[in-house]
C-alpha cells in the first residue's frame, strides 16, 4: 500500500546518489535540410531539442516527462557510440541517407565485427533519426529531406575542485554523426508533436 501512494508522485531515482551520481549533462542538437518549391536545398543552423525541453518543465512544479525524453535518448545513444570501435565511429559519421540507407550502414559496420555492439548503435540511432526527424518537422516544416543530429556531454566541475571560484568544467564531449534520411515510426503523431515542441522552440528564441 505505501509503495502505491508513494512511487506515482514522490519516486525518486536513485541515480543521484554515491557511489556515482550523475555528474554531467547531455545535449541533443538537430538540423536538416530543406528544398524549397524550386527544388534548391538549404541547410539549417542547429537547434537545441534538450533546451526546448528544459523550458517545459523549468520553474514548473507540475513538470511533464516530456520535458526529459532528448537529455534521455542522448545518453543512451552515447552509451552506444562508445561502445563501438575506431573503424565503427568512422562509419557512423558518414553521411547515410539514400534508399535503404539503415541496412546499408549496418551491413557496412558489422563487416568489421563486433556484432552486438553494431545493432545495439543501430538500434539507439534509429531512434535518434526519428526523434530528430520529428524536431525538423516541427520546426522548419515538410520540406525536410535528411537530418543531423550531435550530441553533446558536458561533466561537471570534478568534486575535488568543488570549492576552488576559478575551476572550470571539463571541455565539452561531442559525438557528431552524419547526414542520416528520414525515419517515421509507426502510431507517432507528427501534428501533435509539433504542437508542443514548436510553441517551447518560439518561446526559447
Amino acid at each position: 500500500m505505501l509503495s502505491g501512494y508513494m512511487l506515482p508522485l514522490f519516486g525518486q531515482s536513485w541515480s543521484v546518489f554515491a557511489p556515482e551520481p550523475i555528474n554531467g549533462s547531455y545535449g541533443f542538437l538537430v538540423r536538416a535540410v530543406t528544398k524549397d518549391s524550386d527544388g534548391k536545398e538549404h541547410t539549417t543552423d542547429w537547434v537545441s531539442a534538450t533546451d526546448v525541453e528544459l523550458s517545459m518543465i523549468r520553474n514548473n512544479l507540475f513538470p511533464p516527462r516530456a520535458g526529459i525524453q532528448a537529455a534521455q535518448l542522448a545518453s543512451e545513444v552515447k552509451g552506444a557510440f562508445d561502445d563501438l570501435t575506431d573503424d565503427h565511429r568512422v562509419i557512423a559519421g558518414l553521411n547515410y541517407f539514400d534508399g535503404d540507407w539503415e541496412q546499408r550502414m549496418e551491413t557496412k559496420m558489422a563487416s568489421y565485427g563486433g556484432a552486438d555492439a553494431v545493432t545495439a548503435f543501430i538500434a539507439k540511432d534509429h531512434m535518434a533519426v526519428a526523434y530528430a526527424t520529428q524536431v525538423a518537422r516541427a520546426v522548419w516544416g515538410r520540406s525536410v529531406t535528411r537530418v543531423q543530429y550531435r550530441i553533446t556531454r558536458q561533466n561537471v566541475v570534478p568534486f575535488a575542485q568543488r570549492n576552488d571560484p576559478d575551476a572550470q568544467p571539463p571541455a565539452l564531449k561531442v559525438t557528431v554523426t552524419g547526414w542520416r534520411g528520414l525515419a517515421v515510426n509507426p502510431g507517432q503523431s507528427d501534428a501533435a508533436f509539433a504542437d508542443v515542441f514548436r510553441a517551447q522552440w518560439e518561446a526559447t528564441r
